[in-house]
């Protein structure tokens, strides 16, 4: 199943049902309502839902924004919070977002899980990184620097993203609804790689599954921390589906596939035709290129 995301478009409209019209028209039965879908677009998408002009493959949370809330958001509330009001907070609209998949059919929730609080290093590496800078020993002292902390410091908020998925797995499962974990760009975020073999057999819901991101994979790569392939190969087994996009080197993602630094070639035997492949790319990226990025993959991964 390919789908497309309304990341690209949803800022761009004003009604629902024009906007996922947009995506049928590149050729899509299935779309995906991003973290930047507004309370405002709901009608229109229900219409177009129950018209059955188009499918919903799955939402990303939170979805549909908070009411007062206008922009993408995704990091909103994190489970990982110290604060109790915010894990609460962001259990309760979670608890929204399975509310709305029900309704227009989603089987999937595509999440953030978290992040340590702690300095952030990705911004700093990556421009050492553009700079010619890597192999150098300042950037080894920070990457040794980025790793101690994190190691040091992330167990109390890996603790309270265990906690929180406990509560709302249960909801995910009487729902019929699988929850996505999706890896991240951040060097502070959570699960980190190391942690998610022991964090699916911690939570052991078959409800509980991997969503892999290749933009942010590939970032990750660029700046040494992980190779891309075999990362998606070690979670072979929990994949469920991929939002795909390049990366112009070293870490500006969510471009045209074929554009950019992933190597799709390399991820093609980890990709099962039942996986959810959703296209996620920048407002700002061109007609032309967005076509041109769909059948960049379809030639690699094959069309059906």
């Amino acid at each position: 199943m390919y789908a497309f995301s309304t990341c690209w478009n949803s800022h761009r409209h004003t009604d629902g049902r024009a906007m996922l019209q947009e995506i049928r028209q590149l050729g899509f039965e299935y779309a995906e309502l991003s973290h930047g879908t507004r309370m405002s677009l709901l009608p229109g998408i229900l219409e177009a839902v129950d018209a059955a002009e188009i499918k919903i493959s799955s939402l990303h949370n939170f979805c549909p924004l908070p009411i007062g809330v206008n922009y993408s958001a995704p990091n909103l509330y994190q489970f990982s919070a110290e604060r109790p009001r915010e894990r609460e907070l962001a259990e309760r609209y979670t608890l929204k977002t399975f509310e709305f998949a029900g309704r227009v059919k989603a089987s999937v929730v595509v999440l953030h899980a978290g992040s340590i609080d702690m300095k952030i290093y990705t911004d700093k590496l990556l421009d050492l990184v553009e700079r010619g800078e890597k192999e150098t020993p300042r950037y080894d002292k920070l990457c040794k620097e980025l790793d101690e902390k994190s190691e040091a410091r992330k167990e109390p908020f890996l603790e309270r993203i265990k906690e929180a998925l406990k509560k709302v797995l249960p909801e995910a499962e009487a729902n019929g609804l699988k929850l996505g974990l999706e890896n991240r760009q951040g060097l502070k975020e959570l699960p980190l790689e190391s942690d998610y073999q022991f964090l699916f057999r911690e939570l052991a819901s078959p409800n509980l599954v991997y969503w892999h991101d290749t933009g942010h994979a590939q970032i990750k790569e660029n700046l040494g921390f992980i190779h891309h392939a075999m990362h998606l190969e070690s979670l072979r087994d929990r994949v469920w589906g991929f939002h795909l996009h390049d990366v112009a080197f070293p870490g500006r993602d969510h471009c045209a596939p074929g554009t950019g630094t992933v190597d799709f070639a390399a991820l093609k035997p980890f990709v099962k035709p039942e996986h959810i492949k959703v296209f996620e790319l920048a407002p700002d990226v061109p007609l032309d290129q967005v076509k041109n990025g769909i059948e960049h993959v379809k030639e690699i991964w094959g069309r059906a």
